[in-house]
């Protein structure tokens, strides 16, 4: 009775250079200790500047060219069908006037936006009218109400995003992590899909 592997493909790999990708590069390998090390260092493709920054490893021919390395063994798929392998070009580091350029434009925008949005609901007016039914005077500037508000603002947004800075509040992700994994998926799911060589569709445009 030949012995089962069981193989699980990694969803996404990203390098730095080009290189060789042997099998322990792409997948997970489930098998005795002597089979799985030789397993490890079969060389399954070899990337070149041809393949430019995204390469898509199907566990099809990966198995398929496992079964004619060791015959006697019986290959098992489990969870992805595909690899994503990106190659990360080497990338300057941020420049700093730009990085600041783009921070207040977003800064600006960001304020204009909630200005906008309090001038289109008449928050002021809805403000005085409260100053007014809670103390029975008119204030054109109820700043007891408009500086707490303030304040619940911006610590109301920070929670929202569950992030100061580099820290977050909980483990919960933010509702801004959530949409950019799902962005992240569909756009594995294009490039799986676009970018597979098995695949004869190619995108319309």
């Amino acid at each position: 009775m030949s012995e089962i592997v069981y193989l699980r493909m990694k969803k996404n790999v990203e390098l730095t250079f080009l290189k060789e990708l042997t099998l322990k590069d792409i997948a997970y390998i489930s098998a005795s200790s002597p089979l799985k090390r030789t397993l490890e260092k079969t060389t399954l493709y070899r990337i070149t500047k041809k393949d430019r920054n995204i390469v898509i490893i199907d566990s099809f021919l990966v198995i398929d060219h496992l079964r004619d390395l060791h015959e006697n063994l019986e290959f098992q798929l489990v969870g992805p069908t595909y690899t994503i392998v990106r190659i990360k070009k080497h990338k300057k580091p941020p420049n700093l006037v730009i990085v600041s350029i783009v921070w207040l434009l977003l800064f600006i925008g960001t304020g204009m936006t909630i200005m906008n949005f309090h001038y289109d609901v008449s928050m002021q007016e809805v403000q005085q009218k409260l100053h007014f039914l809670l103390t029975g005077e008119k204030s054109k500037y109820p700043l007891w109400i408009q500086i707490p508000y303030s304040f619940g603002l911006g610590i109301g947004m920070l929670l929202f995003f569950n992030h100061w800075f580099t820290k977050r509040f909980n483990e919960e992700p933010s509702p801004l992590e959530v949409e950019i994994f799902n962005y992240q998926q569909n756009l594995d799911q294009y490039v799986s899909y676009y970018e597979n060589k098995l695949n004869d569709t190619k995108p319309y445009h």
